[in-house]
C-alpha cells in the first residue's frame, strides 16, 4: 500500500453537518491534509489553533442543532427540510466564489470553467446526482436524531461512521485495513453498544422516551451508513478525475438542492404552502444553517495543520465537550457509568484507527 492510499484508511473527521463536510468530503479532506502534514512542517501553535477550531467546528453545530430542535417557541419550529435547502444554497455560492477567486476574479474565466466542466460534461455531472441524494438525506436524518438524541449520545454514536467508511472502502476500492484499524473497528462498535445500552432511570429521570430513543439511533445508523457509501463514491469520482473539488461541490450542491428541494415539497408542502419556507427561523436557526453550510469549509482551511493523533484528540474533546454541556446546560443528558465506559472505547478507537503500524499482510495497492 502506498503512503497516498495509505492515508485514505485514515477517516476521523466528523462529516457534520454534515455530516459529509460541507465542502469537502472527510474522506478526501483526511487524505490530503495528512499528506500535507507529512511533508511540511509547521509550528506547534498552529497545530492548536487547528485543534481548538477542530472542536469548536465538531460541537458547535451538533450543540446548536440539539438546542435548536428542542427550544420551546410560541410559533411554529422550523421545518428541518428548509434549513438543509438553505445550507446548500449557502454552500453553492460559497464554492462558486472560490473558483472566481481560483480564476484571479474573472467572470468570464470562470463561466468558461464551469460551462465546460458542467455543462458539456453532461455524464460526469450526472454521476454526481447519487452522492447528492444520500447527503441530502443525511442531512435531513441529523436533524432527526437530534431531535430524538442529546447531542453527547449522538456524538459518540455517530462516530460508527468510521465503521462504515472503512467498510465500504474495503468493498468499493479493494483497500486493506491494518490490524490497530481492525482492532479500532472491534473498540468502535463495543462502546457504542455500551452508550446504548438501556438504563434503569424511572420515568421522571428520563427526558427522552423510549420511542424517540429508537427514531433517534435509527436516523443516526441511517446517516452512518449514508455518510459511508457516499463518502467513498465520491473519494472514488474525485480519483478518477481531474477537476477541481470546488467544481466538483458545485454539482454536488445543485442536486442536492433541487433533491431537497423535492423533498421539502413532498413532505412539508402543505406547511410551506401556509406558513412559508422560512417558518419558525430565528438566530439559531440562522446559525445552524451557516454552521451547516460553512464547517467543511472551515475544517478543509485548517485540518491541513493537524495530524491523525491531533484529529483525534479533537474528536475525543468535542465528545467530552458534548457531554458536558448537555449535562450542565441543556440538561437534557443524565450520564451513567456505562456511558462513559462506552466513550471512552469510542474515544480510544479514534485514536488507534489513526495511528500508523505496519500494514496488513497481502494489503492490496491502489
Amino acid at each position: 500500500m502506498t503512503p497516498k492510499s495509505e492515508e485514505y484508511l485514515s477517516l476521523d473527521i466528523q462529516d457534520v453537518a454534515d455530516m459529509k463536510l460541507a465542502l469537502l468530503p472527510a474522506e478526501s479532506s483526511d487524505k490530503e491534509s495528512s499528506t500535507m502534514v507529512s511533508s511540511t512542517p509547521h509550528p506547534s501553535r498552529l497545530k492548536y489553533l487547528s485543534l481548538g477550531v477542530l472542536v469548536l467546528q465538531t460541537t458547535s453545530l451538533v450543540l446548536t442543532m440539539r438546542y435548536s430542535r428542542t427550544q420551546k417557541e410560541d410559533g411554529p419550529r422550523y421545518l428541518a427540510s428548509s434549513a438543509v435547502v438553505a445550507a446548500e444554497v449557502l454552500k453553492i455560492f460559497t464554492c462558486t466564489f472560490i473558483v472566481f477567486m481560483e480564476n484571479k476574479y474573472s467572470l468570464r474565466a470562470m463561466n468558461l470553467l464551469l460551462k465546460e466542466e458542467i455543462v458539456k460534461k453532461p455524464v460526469e455531472t450526472m454521476k454526481l446526482a447519487v452522492p447528492a441524494g444520500i447527503y441530502t438525506l443525511q442531512n435531513n436524518l441529523l436533524y432527526v436524531a437530534l431531535s430524538n438524541l442529546d447531542a453527547a449520545t449522538y456524538q459518540v454514536t455517530y462516530q460508527l461512521k468510521i465503521l462504515t467508511t472503512a467498510l465500504f472502502s474495503v468493498s468499493m476500492l479493494g483497500k486493506r485495513l491494518g490490524l490497530y484499524q481492525w482492532l479500532s473497528l472491534l473498540s468502535l462498535m463495543a462502546g457504542v453498544t455500551l452508550v446504548q445500552w438501556p438504563t434503569d432511570s424511572t420515568g421522571e429521570q428520563k427526558v427522552l422516551t423510549a420511542g424517540s430513543q429508537v427514531v433517534g439511533v435509527a436516523a443516526v445508523l441511517t446517516a452512518c451508513m449514508s455518510s459511508g457509501f457516499a463518502g467513498v463514491y465520491f473519494e472514488k469520482i474525485l480519483k478518477e478525475t481531474k477537476q477541481s473539488v470546488w467544481v466538483r461541490n458545485i454539482q454536488l450542491g445543485l442536486f442536492s438542492f433541487l433533491l431537497g428541494l423535492l423533498g421539502m415539497m413532498v413532505y412539508d408542502g402543505r406547511s410551506v404552502r401556509q406558513s412559508g419556507m422560512f417558518q419558525g427561523y430565528n438566530a439559531i436557526t440562522w446559525t445552524v444553517v451557516v454552521l451547516q453550510a460553512m464547517g467543511g469549509l472551515v475544517v478543509a482551511v485548517v485540518i491541513k495543520y493537524a495530524d491523525n493523533i491531533l484529529k483525534g484528540f479533537a474528536t475525543s474533546v468535542s465528545i467530552i465537550v458534548s457531554t458536558l454541556i448537555s449535562y450542565f446546560v441543556l440538561n437534557d443528558f443524565h450520564p451513567t457509568g456505562v456511558f462513559f465506559l462506552g466513550a471512552m472505547l469510542v474515544i480510544a478507537a479514534t485514536f488507534l484507527y489513526g495511528y500508523h503500524g505496519k500494514p496488513a499482510n497481502g494489503a492490496v495497492k491502489v
